[in-house]
Order: structure tokens, then sequence, then C-alpha cells
């Protein structure tokens, strides 16, 4: 099979969709792969790392595509790369196709564009193993970005966001206890802050009450009235995950207009549309907005600015994935691995979620039809 990584588009996208490592494995098993040049560049992997790994450096995203029958991305491909595709090409990446519009759907519909997003591929156990490491790196660095903010240099109130002797902590509210929510909170409680979890899955709030021995507060969301937590909050972390769908907006802008002064919200939710009224999305170059008083972090791909790190976290989870879709095609492989049927928007142009065909007015067929036919 050729496979093909094209360089990444969007605004401020440093990521690659394969590192050297995953390539040689895929040249190894006989593969064609071939990579745009400087693609890999700001994740510091050289045109010449990726030749040694076996790849054929090309010098267009428009070679890439229309010579790839599997396509590797981070991102979704955008309107100009859409028209180049291969027709009946396997594209995959982190999509998030309940926020795009029909002009990224439409043309892949049309050119029966098999769509993988590896926000939705599960494991035997129901897990998200592909966005487990980037829920986990997402945690890390919302108490980075979060500590930067509330200082008086950047707008925000002036707290340290950590425990200081015959000082109250600042207090920290998460809004989701998913791999996000669970990392901010387990780094919050470690820097001495007082922080709340809300999530509506009980099973999870009692596992992070277990770890944290009970030093972590946590509420059953809707069980109580989310101003009375936002009030207070120094920082609000929306960590909702609807997969597949777009996020709901649990924080209205009331609230947010009734923050404290200099707070900090950090919407981590903003890749599907953001969980707090007030968000929208902005740039690893222009990161923050302040809005009624309370500065906004909102942007979809954070861990961009780890691109290293992220780029190797990536190869580590999708390349089992890729290589099933390689080596048995993409028919073969999504009829034999639930899994990653699961993670399949569309097959051969024919969308098969139920949440973006709703969201999106188009026709769903079940996924389950298309490969029994």
């Amino acid at each position: 099979m050729i496979i093909g990584m094209p360089h990444e588009t969007w605004g401020y996208e440093h990521r690659v969709g394969l590192t050297p490592f995953a390539i040689s494995k895929l040249t190894d098993l006989g593969h064609t792969v071939i990579v745009e040049h400087g693609a890999g560049e700001d994740a510091h992997f050289s045109d010449t790392r990726y030749e040694r790994a076996g790849a054929q450096i090309v010098y267009s995203s428009e070679e890439v595509l229309r010579r790839s029958e599997l396509v590797c991305c981070i991102g979704r491909l955008d309107r100009e790369q859409t028209q180049y595709l291969m027709p009946g090409a396997t594209v995959c990446g982190f999509q998030h196709l309940a926020v795009a519009g029909p002009e990224i759907v439409n043309p892949m519909r049309d050119r029966e564009i098999t769509l993988i997003g590896y926000e939705l591929i599960q494991d035997g156990s129901g897990e998200a193993p592909i966005l487990v490491p980037f829920g986990e790196m997402a945690g890390h660095m919302v108490l980075q970005i979060a500590a930067r903010y509330l200082q008086n240099g950047e707008g925000g109130r002036g707290i340290l966001l950590g425990a200081v002797p015959c000082v109250a902590p600042p207090t920290v509210l998460v809004l989701g206890a998913g791999r996000v929510g669970h990392a901010v909170a387990r780094h919050a409680l470690a820097a001495g802050a007082h922080v709340i979890v809300m999530d509506s899955d009980v099973g999870k709030l009692r596992r992070l009450h277990d770890e944290t021995s009970g030093q972590v507060v946590t509420i059953v969301a809707g069980s109580e009235r989310l101003d009375k937590y936002t009030a207070i909050a120094d920082v609000i972390c929306g960590a909702v995950l609807i997969p597949g769908g777009r996020s709901p907006f649990l924080v209205s802008e009331d609230m947010v207009r009734e923050m404290k002064p200099g707070s900090v919200i950090v919407d981590v939710s903003i890749d599907q549309g953001g969980c707090v009224e007030t968000s929208r999305p902005t740039t690893l170059a222009d990161p923050v907005f302040e809005r009624h008083g309370v500065l906004h972090y909102c942007v979809p791909n954070m861990t961009s600015n780890v691109a290293r790190t992220a780029s190797r976290a990536l190869a580590s989870a999708a390349l089992p994935y890729l290589v099933q879709l390689a080596q048995r095609g993409p028919s073969g492989a999504l009829r034999d691995i639930p899994g990653l049927a699961a993670g399949c928007y569309m097959f051969k142009g024919e969308l098969v979620q139920r949440q973006v065909g709703d969201t999106l007015d188009i026709p769903v067929t079940p996924i389950e039809r298309l490969l029994g036919e």
C-alpha cells in the first residue's frame, strides 16, 4: 500500500501524523511511505531522518494526496487538500467532524473516502487508546497554562497556583472526570489547590475520590447548581467529551459574568465546540482573550506546543491500527477490528456516525450494513 503524510495546514500545527519510527515499521512490512518535504521540521524530524526510515520525500501536498491510498494526518484536511485525494482513499487523523462544515464533508463523500477519527477508536475495554495520551498531556498542560495566566503580568488575579502557608489555596473547578479532567485534578491537587470535579458518571468520580483519598471534592453534575462553583473558581477547566458529537454548553455567559475578575478558563473541549458559552477557538500565536474580565484559553490543538512528545505518543498509539489498515485494507481491518470500526466516520463516501449525520443533516448508513455488503 502507498501511505502518505502531507504537511499540516491548520494554523500553528507542529505535530506530525507519522514519526520516523512509525515509518520504519511500515516500510519494513513492504509498504511505500511518501512524506511532504519539511512536514516534520517543527517537531524536529528532518527529511533526512525520514529518508533513513525508508520514506520517499516529495515536494507538494498535492503529490502526496494524489498518490496515497492511506493518508496519515493529525487534523482534518482542508478544502483544497480534499480535492486532491485519490478516489477511494482512506484518511486517518483527529477529525472532530461534528464541528466541520459541509464544505469539508461533501467533497469526501463525492470521492468515496473512508474517514477514520482517532478520537473515536476504542480498545477492547471501550477506552479510547489514542485519545488517552493526548488527554494526559493536555491535563499536564492545563495547570502550566492556568498558572501562567493567573499572574499579574498576563492580566490574571495575581494568584500563585500552589500552596503557601497562611494563605487560602486557589480553587480549581474541573468539568469532566475523563482522562483530561482526571489528570488536571491530580496535578492541581499536587500543586496544593482546592480541587472540585463535576461529572455525570458516578463511577469516574468514585475512582478519583478513592485515588486521591477524598482530597478532591467530587460532585455529580446536576445535583447542585453549577453557578455556585463557577463563582468561587480561580480556574475552570472544561474537559467534557461527547464522542463524535459537539460538546454541550455547561457554563453560560451569565456564569462567566459572575466569575471573579482575572480568573482563568481553559476550555479543552474547544476542539468539539467548547463547553463554555463564551469560548471561541484561538491559536498558539494568540491563545487568550478576555470576556467579562475572565481570561479564556481556547486552543484546539494545545498539545501542538509540545509537538515532538505529542507526535511520538501518537505514533505509539496509532501504529497498530495503521498497520492493520495497510495489511488488510480498510474493509478487512474495519470488519475484523470492532474498535477500529467505532472510529470510522465515513466508509467509501457513506457517513456512518449518527451524531455527525444529525448535526450536519446528512443521511447515515450503519457501518455493519456497508461492511456486510
